[in-house]
């Protein structure tokens, strides 16, 4: 994403909107009046399943560390502007709105949901450009590095579908999957921190 503040600061207002949004929709959902329109995912869950969330994305990061420390890729990594963390935070939201909540196929039996959450989770993958680059043109990146940062995605991807289809989640709300992606976003960002790669 590009590391511009106000297109950041635009990022984020849409982020906060779409919360708003949520919010509304779950309210009503509660009080009994549930909004014909409202957001996918937009159920309220329960304490225990938010719980497993944040420990979920925890072990996620420490999986993602574990695997550039082991591969020695971690310096490696590229450097992020503080101010990024918004968009990080913000990406928790917005992405999962696109991904676990409309790019998913509902309705058409287990194997359709099976399937659409895994070919999603690759697109999810692959649109974070690890394993491309157009600095100069179109060009593969088949490092070990971008070939790991991208099974990383697609794996947590999986994880996050699985958060919000499982049975484990009877409303199939999106909440859990939405604080799963922030914690796991804010903790990427304080390892980064931790290992200098954070640029103020």
């Amino acid at each position: 994403m590009n590391e511009d503040p106000l297109i950041i600061l635009i990022y984020c207002a849409i982020a906060l909107y779409i919360a708003n949004l949520y919010r509304a929709d779950i309210k009503a959902f509660v009080a009994g009046r549930p909004n014909v329109k409202a957001l996918p995912g937009a159920q309220p869950t329960n304490g225990l399943l938010i719980f497993a969330s944040i420990l979920g994305a925890l072990v996620l990061l420490g999986n993602a560390v574990i695997g550039e420390y082991a591969l020695g890729i971690v310096d490696a990594q590229s450097e992020m502007v503080w101010f990024f963390v918004f968009a990080s935070i913000s990406a928790g939201v917005i992405e999962e709105v696109v991904f676990r909540g409309y790019l998913v196929v509902q309705n058409r039996g287990r194997n359709a949901l099976v399937l659409s959450c895994l070919g999603f989770s690759l697109i999810f993958a692959l649109v974070h450009g690890h394993l491309w680059s157009m600095e100069d043109g179109f060009a593969w990146n088949f490092t070990v590095q971008g070939v790991f940062n991208t099974w990383i995605l697609f794996f947590n991807s999986v994880c996050f579908y699985a958060l919000r289809f499982g049975p484990w989640n009877a409303n199939q709300s999106i909440v859990p999957s939405i604080i799963a992606h922030m914690v796991l976003n804010l903790g990427v960002f304080g390892v980064k921190l931790a290992q200098g790669y954070i640029v103020f």
